[in-house]
């Protein structure tokens, strides 16, 4: 393999791990870096790329070919938004293969993720508004966004424990609904499922479900039921925890 063709291959494969790993669509992955294999060859269609949502295999014709693992799945668009950026100077030639590859690293290693104070009155925000959509009344308004910002604060420390996401979520929606019918019964809030459905919208797995109907519609299968499947998990692990605590403390 050329040394040109190993830094273009590990570009390729250092930005679609970073936009992987932060929730972009695994075909807008591929298509990334096939344009930056493509651009680096002054338009020859040499690149090829396959992505899943658990590894990353990028070739180019006739010089070599890599996989990367993808471990970690999480959510900051900021992150893929800048990886796209970069991919976009290097095709239009507005940088080079080394300064990308710097920028592509430096990206890849820091965390730029919000704080998680800043990450808790999101979610009360989440769940007190989504509440009120829902048929909820203002009264329940505060309480409600209280809830659901604990349970957040549950579900963030409990991965970063247990590095085991569904799990964290039952831990979570366990907390949620068992708070939620201390509340009723102590006359805080006056509609039970309405306020535990709305405290548990910052746990919904959004971005997975988009991201697998956006992979399917796009011909991805594999990808597009590898991610529906893990949405299906945590959908259904976030209603495992309400179901066995209203099993317990509404009898």
């Amino acid at each position: 393999m050329s040394i040109k063709a190993g830094r273009v291959i590990d570009i390729c494969v250092l930005t679609g791990k970073i936009m992987l790993e932060n929730g972009a669509e695994n075909y807008r992955v591929e298509d990334t870096m096939k344009r930056i294999a493509n651009a680096c060859y002054d338009g020859a269609e040499v690149g090829n790329s396959f992505a899943t949502p658990t590894g990353i295999f990028m070739t180019i014709e006739d010089e070599g070919i890599k996989l990367q693992e993808v471990t970690k799945r999480t959510l900051n668009l900021k992150k893929v938004t800048e990886a796209n950026q970069i991919s976009r100077e290097l095709v239009n030639k507005e940088i080079s293969l080394d300064e990308a590859y710097k920028r592509l690293v430096r990206l890849d290693t820091e965390n730029n993720l919000y704080p998680v104070w800043i990450q808790f009155l999101s979610a009360c925000i989440v769940s007190g508004a989504l509440m009120m959509l829902f048929g909820g009344v203002w009264s329940d308004f505060i309480v409600t966004s209280l809830i659901g910002g604990i349970g957040y604060l549950i579900f963030y420390y409990s991965d970063e424990l247990l590095k085991i996401k569904f799990l964290a979520e039952i831990i979570a929606s366990i907390v949620i609904a068992a708070i939620s019918i201390f509340a009723v019964r102590l006359s805080f809030v006056s509609m039970l499922n309405i306020v535990v459905t709305g405290a548990v919208m910052p746990l919904v797995p959004g971005v997975p479900i988009a991201n697998a109907v956006r992979d399917l519609l796009a011909g991805h299968l594999i990808s597009g039921m590898g991610r529906g499947v893990e949405a299906i998990l945590s959908a259904a692990s976030i209603a495992i925890g309400i179901a066995i605590t209203y099993r317990f403390l509404l009898n």
